[in-house]
């Protein structure tokens, strides 16, 4: 049924199109008629960061930036579920357009600006929510805030996320939010880090629970970039880390429509980058840092080529849009042998 669905939505504004999807999930997870159309993946219990997940295929962020359809979310069988990114206080993103399909590449181009409700907004989501599954939550800075402050916005939505989250991510790769990436520097990044798990240790104390923090970083980097931040995630005692962000290389995408949008580039054409990045930093972090793989991640045999070059999960996001939700099982399935 699903190649009949994504083709009538597809005829459909991109946002608008995600909107209806989700009405429809949820009223479907309401009714409990979600089972009766989405395959159930086969169990396979895994751990990671001293947390175990039902199976080792997630939701990456950004489908989910408010922690709205968690239930749903989960009703179609992702083994855990990232939602935001969220900030501080609420802030509209870039205006509209600002998502693009290139359907001959099976890509998304993507410029949202981190358009969320705020942080109170999903923490009063998730408390509302009674799922029992793991939910990472991806904090970012407002785009107003300049950078030498942005380590007090990623400490106002870590803290305030803290208790609810099986693990927090770290938002400092999408390249929507003008000079984030900055953040990856030198000259920025050990000390964001570091300050970062000053607060968790300081909550760990306070609250006794342990929330892992995990770094996100960008598919654009390069070999020096990638020591750089190996060295800075190792010595910060970041818990894990994602490989990757969305891309700013259009020339994968040349001569597709759309393809000259400004944006994040995600989905099958920036499989092999992204994997590359990944591999450099597991030659680096010597399974010191457990890996969380995405982009590009379309089927079970680019979700174990993941997993062979170092990942111990692997995320869905435009792979998610293409393919549907039988591609959670698919994997699953697949991965547990």
């Amino acid at each position: 049924m699903y190649p009949l669905i994504r083709q009538l939505l597809f005829l459909l504004p991109a946002e608008l199109s995600h909107e209806l999807t989700f009405k429809g999930l949820d009223y479907a997870s309401q009714l409990r008629l979600l089972s009766l159309f989405v395959p159930k993946p086969r169990r396979q219990k895994c751990q990671v960061m001293g947390l175990e997940f039902d199976n080792p295929v997630g939701l990456a962020a950004g489908l989910d930036k408010n922690g709205e359809h968690i239930r749903a979310l989960s009703d179609v069988g992702f083994g855990f579920i990232e939602v935001g990114t969220v900030t501080p206080r609420a802030q509209l993103g870039n205006p509209q357009p600002r998502m693009f399909r290139l359907t001959r590449s099976d890509a998304l181009i993507n410029r949202m600006g981190f358009n969320n409700h705020g942080v109170d907004a999903l923490v009063k989501n998730v408390q509302a929510c009674d799922y029992q599954g793991v939910l990472g939550i991806n904090i970012g800075k407002n785009k107003d805030t300049p950078l030498e402050g942005a380590l007090d916005d990623y400490l106002i939505c870590m803290k305030k996320v803290y208790s609810l989250a099986s693990y927090i991510t770290i938002n400092i790769s999408s390249p929507n939010t003008p000079g984030l990436r900055e953040l990856q520097s030198k000259s920025y990044l050990m000390e964001l880090l570091t300050g970062l798990k000053a607060k968790q240790l300081e909550l760990l104390q306070a609250t006794g629970k342990n929330t892992p923090l995990v770094l996100k970083v960008a598919p654009d980097l390069n070999e020096e970039e990638v020591q750089n931040m190996a060295s800075a995630v190792l010595e910060s005692g970041m818990d894990g880390l994602i490989t990757t962000n969305t891309s700013v290389d259009k020339s994968l995408v040349a001569g597709e429509k759309y393809a000259d949008e400004q944006g994040g580039l995600s989905g099958k054409p920036i499989f092999d980058g992204s994997l590359k990045v990944q591999q450099q930093f597991h030659r680096l972090l010597k399974d010191k840092v457990p890996i969380i793989a995405a982009g590009g991640i379309d089927s079970a045999e680019r979700a174990q080529q993941r997993l062979d070059h170092g990942a111990s999960l692997v995320q869905l996001y435009t792979g998610f849009i293409y393919q549907g939700p039988g591609l959670i099982a698919e994997i699953a399935d697949q991965l547990a042998g």
